[in-house]
C-alpha cells in the first residue's frame, strides 16, 4: 500500500481540471478558493506551517500519511505542516485554502506556499 506522500509524487502534475479558481488577499491573508466537482480527486503537496482550509459547501474526504477523515459544511480545517494530504470531493464542494504571506501576485503564491522536496 502506498503512502500519500507516494502517490503524490507518482502522480503529481497529471490532474488538470479547471477548478475556477480564485485569489483573494488581504493584509498579509491569501485565500485560494476552488469549486471541486463530485468525485474530483487531488493530490496536494506539503507547506511548511500549519494552516487552514474552509470547507464552505459540500463533503470531502482529506486523506493523509496520518490517516483518513469525512468533512461536511460547514467547516474550518487545520492542514498540518510537513504533510502531503489529499482531497477528494464526495459532493460538489466550494474549498478554501487561507495561508499568511505577504505574496499578492497569484502566479506567483503557489512559489511562497509550497514546500520544496527536502526542505
Amino acid at each position: 500500500m502506498h503512502t500519500v506522500s507516494e502517490q503524490f509524487k507518482q502522480l503529481q502534475g497529471t490532474f488538470e481540471v479547471d477548478l475556477g479558481t480564485q485569489h483573494h488577499f488581504s493584509s498579509g491573508v491569501y485565500a485560494k478558493q476552488m469549486m471541486l466537482p463530485k468525485g474530483y480527486f487531488a493530490l496536494s503537496h506539503a507547506h511548511a506551517y500549519d494552516h487552514l482550509s474552509i470547507l464552505a459547501q459540500g463533503k470531502v474526504i482529506i486523506k493523509t500519511d496520518e490517516g483518513t477523515q469525512e468533512f461536511t459544511a460547514p467547516a474550518c480545517i487545520t492542514i498540518k505542516k510537513h504533510l502531503n494530504h489529499s482531497i477528494i470531493a464526495v459532493e460538489d464542494a466550494h474549498w478554501f485554502c487561507i495561508h499568511a504571506t505577504e505574496e499578492t501576485d497569484p502566479n506567483k503564491v503557489d512559489e511562497v506556499l509550497i514546500m520544496k522536496e527536502g526542505a
